[in-house]
């Protein structure tokens, strides 16, 4: 067979021929689709790898805001139980400081009852034992009662005051006045004398005395000098025991 280099040679033109517009049409389409898809690929990679990496952010802060919820959860507990462990002190404090109060309150109220109780016990002995002492003194009137009671008149007008003695001067002790002894029984004469100088040395002179007998006084006697009334007598004495036991009776 012989070679025929014009045939072997428009061949080899073909080839080139088709190899060209291989490349020139559809190579370099290919190549461009490809590179085209795989910078589409190396994109979604890139956004598939940024998505992955903003989750895996994501997914830290989740769990760093967990633990930090979590904290402030326990911390919120831990605050919690402790005001209540404070407001229950607190309260317990205020219930005991009540309760001590009450108990106070209760204590005084029981010592005043006690107070009370003993107070009315003591007046309701000392209302007795002023009526008792009221009928004693009124059974015992007589002469003898009054020479007591007159000695103790002049034994207290010779222990007044210098001030009592002073003002009962100023306001009585004038020339003319004459100073009324009223008795429920007569005096003797030495009595009147006695009665006469302790008028004289309290009035710092020597004055009139007018001795009257007045029965109303039961025993003792009642000096007026003036506005002053001195003295001891039975009646006086009978009256403020009765106004002592009246008064402690209805207190």
């Amino acid at each position: 067979m012989e070679l025929n280099w014009s045939t072997f040679v428009l061949e080899i033109l073909n080839f080139l021929v088709l190899v060209w517009i291989l490349k020139r049409f559809l190579y370099k389409p290919v190549l461009a689709v490809i590179a085209r898809r795989r910078e589409g690929i190396e994109k979604s990679l890139a956004e598939a790898r940024s998505l992955h990496e903003d989750a895996e952010g994501l997914k830290a802060r989740y769990q760093a805001r967990l633990a930090e919820w979590e904290q402030e959860r326990r911390q919120a507990r831990e605050q919690l139980g402790g005001e209540m462990e404070a407001e229950r002190a607190e309260k317990l404090a205020a219930l005991q400081a009540e309760l001590a109060q009450e108990r106070e309150k209760a204590a005084v109220a029981e010592d005043r009852r006690q107070a009370d109780a003993r107070h009315k016990a003591e007046e309701t002995a000392l209302v007795q034992a002023a009526r008792f002492a009221a009928r004693l003194f009124a059974d015992l009137a007589g002469p003898e009662v009054e020479e007591r009671l007159l000695e103790r008149a002049l034994a207290d007008l010779s222990k007044l005051p210098d001030e009592r003695v002073a003002a009962l001067r100023n306001n009585w002790g004038r020339p003319g006045n004459t100073a009324v002894v009223s008795s429920a029984y007569p005096l003797s004469e030495s009595r009147r004398e006695e009665v006469r100088q302790a008028v004289a040395v309290l009035a710092g002179a020597s004055v009139a005395v007018r001795f009257e007998q007045d029965e109303s006084l039961l025993a003792g006697i009642q000096i007026t000098l003036g506005a002053w009334v001195l003295g001891a007598n039975l009646r006086d004495e009978l009256k403020t025991l009765a106004e002592f036991a009246n008064g402690a009776e209805y207190s």
